[in-house]
């Protein structure tokens, strides 16, 4: 790129950032920003002093109980944080904005996999308020050794001399790895037929965590039930045993890059210009403090927008 925008407000995360980023790349023109995307005037400001042609937005909270817990936030930054960086970028003229999802999006039991979906949706609607400018999302599943994941948990766990925690001996989860999904998330952004739709990657065969628990114990040298063992705790609020990458309703179509397919849907069930005014003036409400029941309103956005969600089951004792 030309330029290079790095913009969060973790600040230590982006200071870790930049070292490796002007290590590997010194010639690059890169530019660290420590903002909020929930800071509507800096936002506007970033825009508006560096007119960005490419936006990828990954601000994301993704720990499924922890969202359940805080349903407030998980809505402010996924749902609203979307909206205000994906309408900026509508606004100042970007040629792209991707937003990279995630298939807890796919009928939705938690707060967070709501809460995505949400985020989906608000980048469809904004295609069609914002033609000029080509908006996509990027939905796959979890990626091996990013912050937050199993496998470093296990690790730790395994350094610790503590037993391995899997929630379920049958649970599975899609996984691939880092740069993989890297160089497929940019190749993404740069297919024609994207625009105005979501892509989806291939992840090849869903994988137990129990046999990735065991893989690890081999592989550290160790005997289960012998130096290390696994222990199951139970499926957390919110959690599925098995995710999906598309929904029942979705036809995934393929593209011209291998692994890439584009997910062809219906349209909005009372059109995308109601979607968008609830968000609008949920974003209000919240700005107020005075936002309650947000459960209820995230889920029931959804079904606004006609989509096959499952039942939130889970009475959380939610702080937020």
């Amino acid at each position: 790129p030309e330029r290079l925008l790095i913009l969060d407000q973790a600040e230590s995360d982006l200071y870790f950032l930049e070292l490796e980023l002007r290590r590997d790349y010194p010639e690059l023109d890169l530019v660290p920003l420590v903002r909020d995307i929930l800071d509507q005037v800096a936002l506007e400001a970033v825009f508006r002093t560096f007119g960005p042609g490419r936006v990828y937005h990954a601000a994301a909270y993704k720990h499924v109980p922890l969202m359940e817990l805080n349903p407030r936030e998980a809505v402010r930054n996924n749902v609203l944080g979307t909206l205000a960086v994906a309408r900026a970028a509508g606004e100042s003229g970007a040629g792209t904005f991707l937003l990279v999802s995630t298939d807890k999006a796919v009928r939705p039991t938690s707060v967070m996999g709501a809460s995505k979906r949400a985020a989906e949706l608000t980048v469809l609607a904004l295609a069609e308020r914002y033609p000029g400018t080509a908006f996509t999302a990027v939905r796959f599943g979890n990626v091996l050794g990013s912050q937050g994941s199993v496998i470093p948990v296990f690790r730790q766990q395994l350094e610790e001399w503590r037993p391995l925690t899997v929630t379920h001996p049958d649970v599975t989860r899609y996984f691939m790895t880092i740069p993989e999904a890297v160089r497929l998330v940019l190749r993404a952004s740069l297919l024609p037929e994207a625009r105005g739709h979501i892509s989806l990657l291939e992840m090849g065969e869903p994988v137990k965590i129990v046999d990735l628990a065991r893989n690890l114990i081999r592989l550290s040298g160790l005997r289960e039930g012998v130096d290390a063992r696994i222990v199951f705790t139970g499926l957390r609020p919110g959690e599925k045993l098995h995710e999906e990458l598309a929904a029942s309703d979705e036809e995934a179509v393929a593209t011209g890059i291998e692994k890439v397919r584009v997910l062809r849907s219906r349209p909005f069930a009372r059109g995308s210009g109601e979607l968008l005014e609830r968000l609008e003036a949920m974003a209000a409400t919240m700005a107020t403090g005075r936002a309650e029941n947000v459960p209820e309103w995230l889920f029931g956005l959804l079904e606004i927008a006609g989509e096959p969600v499952a039942a939130h089951p889970v009475e959380s004792p939610a702080v937020s």
